[in-house]
């Protein structure tokens, strides 16, 4: 016997997801971005779904990406935050894995290694994030080093408000004065980037949240208006129901009180399955397919949902949804407080997890 939660992940809108990713990305070549465990979706079925569609994958786990080649991917794979230590490196170079370089001492490391010439790296610049990558100085510094060791350089850079009211132009302008000299690849677009700005398509592009059906920006268009289908959906039953009377309370805390004969029910989901616990009273939620909404707070194993206005008949072995399929997590997120890509990744090693093709 087990809990009726469970995650559902659609591998066919994933697919979809990345065939807009293709379409806006236009000559550019596609990073599918897989950190997180695929952002929570599971590495190895994101992976065993995108491998005949994608350019190669881009994480930050060394082990995932060294199973991953064990598993017989023959892809290039990217390490968005390079190697950490020096002893890293031999599985870099093994297991022919691209590192981000953005700082100076990682130049003499990669030297003392002894990287093959043949292999890879990129070199991340710094024009606004300010988090990790060299400034216009350490670039030059950078290709001085790697001049005549390593044959295949690619610039990039993460731009910090390509979802926001800044845009990208004023880090663009900054990429191109650091660059003024250099003929290399480079690779700039994110997911914001590649819906937002048509002309952001340069050599390579690092699709993640749209590939998972999370708009980049849900504040200013939805992922159904950018054509991005929810990927993973979860959902639980209806376990109890209950019946205030005006001024009855709910949950810990009372932090919500009836002012009317009131029926809610209690979903076996909460905060230990990755439902956000800040998430207030409200945050919407579909029950039988019908929208209503939480009432109280959210406790580890459960939440509650309010039943009043929906058919009688509704009660105990109901369906709830959280999220998903007829409701958009950045709906759940935003009421939340907090982003798709949290609720995504927030969601626990106990919740079940199947796949839909």
């Amino acid at each position: 016997m087990t809990r009726p939660i469970r995650a559902t992940i659609d591998l066919a809108a994933l697919r979809h997801n990345f065939g807009v990713a293709r379409r806006h990305a236009g000559h550019a070549k596609l990073w599918a971005v897989v950190k997180a465990n695929a952002y929570g979706h599971g590495l190895e079925r994101a992976v065993a779904a995108l491998t005949d569609l994608t350019d190669g994958f881009a994480l930050i786990e060394l082990e995932r990406a060294v199973q991953l080649r064990a598993a017989g991917l023959k892809l290039p794979i990217l390490m968005l935050e390079g190697f950490y230590s020096a002893d890293e490196l031999p599985l870099f170079i093994e297991h022919r894995l691209t590192p981000v370089l953005h700082r100076i001492d990682q130049l003499q490391t990669l030297q003392d290694a002894r990287w093959p010439a043949t292999l890879p790296v990129y070199l991340k610049l710094n024009t606004g994030m300010h988090r990790l990558g060299f400034n216009a100085a350490g670039l030059v510094a950078a290709r001085a080093a790697l001049a005549g060791k390593v044959d295949d350089i690619t610039l990039m850079t993460h731009f910090a408000d390509a979802d926001g009211l800044r845009g990208v132009d004023w880090q663009l302008e900054r990429f191109a004065l650091m660059t003024a000299d250099m003929d290399l690849p480079c690779s700039l677009a994110n997911s914001a980037a590649l819906l937002r700005f048509p002309d952001m398509k340069n050599d390579w592009a690092r699709p993640g949240i749209m590939l998972y059906g999370g708009s980049p920006f849900p504040q200013l268009i939805s992922a159904a208006e950018l054509d991005l289908q929810p990927v993973m959906t979860l959902q639980s039953e209806i376990i109890a129901v209950q019946t205030l009377a005006a001024g009855d309370s709910v949950g810990y805390g009372c932090t919500f009180t009836a002012d009317r004969p009131m029926k809610i029910g209690v979903v076996a989901c909460g905060y230990a399955d990755g439902y956000p616990r800040h998430a207030p009273t409200g945050t919407p939620v579909l029950v039988n397919g019908l929208r209503t909404r939480t009432l109280g707070r959210v406790s580890m194993d459960k939440l509650c949902v309010d039943l009043t206005e929906l058919p009688a008949k509704v009660g105990a072995g109901g369906t709830a949804t959280m999220w998903g399929k007829g409701l958009p997590a950045d709906e759940v997120a935003s009421a939340a407080g907090t982003i798709s890509y949290e609720l995504f990744c927030a969601l626990a090693a106990r919740v079940p997890v199947g796949e839909i093709n």
